[in-house]
């Protein structure tokens, strides 16, 4: 691990490959983070600001972008995976339910085991119904939780302490970092939690 400072930094960062189902790259002994959230909510944008690398993850206005399990290989020692979104309503029913396959095949239902799953959320809205369930069924599974609001630059200064009250208050013990890809907000702490063993 790069060290600079006393502070974990990421040094190097590149997109391996994107998979659908068991792969030889998800089996070689590197430890996973695994990003998870709706689409939409800037799992790419987050990628790229942890990385300081504008285009290392394809981000898009256009919701849905991610159709498979991407891997991106950080400091050469562990893998951040980023999951195709889930409840993008204008996706056809087949579409969600082939998504929808992806992400409980490798969370719940894979041998894989994850070192830290991000729920990512968008910090204006709160939890949805859908971030709810997956918060469950991570739950259930007893996999390690750590809660990125993403977006935080979009709630009203005079909401923001309400709102990241009530986000606390719906996740109950697990952590919540307070981000935002745009503005960089949260991207020191964010680091320091993917370092932690």
């Amino acid at each position: 691990m790069a060290v600079m400072c006393g502070m974990p930094t990421i040094t190097s960062a590149k997109f391996v490959k994107g998979v659908i189902g068991d792969d030889e790259a998800l089996d070689d002994g590197k430890d996973h983070i695994a990003l998870i959230g709706r689409s939409n909510v800037g799992k790419s944008s987050i990628i790229n600001s942890l990385t300081k690398q504008k285009d290392l993850a394809r981000t898009s206005s256009f919701p849905g972008r991610t159709q498979e399990v991407n891997l991106f290989l950080i400091n050469k020692s562990f893998y951040l995976v980023d999951l195709p979104g889930y409840g993008y309503a204008k996706a056809d029913e087949g579409g969600r339910d082939k998504l929808k396959k992806i992400i409980f095949w490798y969370l719940f239902n894979s041998h894989y085991q994850q070192k830290l799953v991000l729920l990512i959320i968008d910090a204006e809205i709160g939890l949805t119904a859908n971030d709810k369930e997956i918060l469950r069924g991570l739950e259930e599974r007893n996999k390690n939780i750590l809660i990125v609001a993403n977006k935080v630059d979009k709630i009203k200064k005079s909401e923001y302490v309400k709102q990241m009250q009530s986000i606390q208050k719906t996740v109950g013990k697990y952590k919540v970092i307070p981000y935002s890809a745009e503005k960089k907000i949260g991207v020191t702490e964010l680091t320091e939690e993917l370092f932690k063993r």
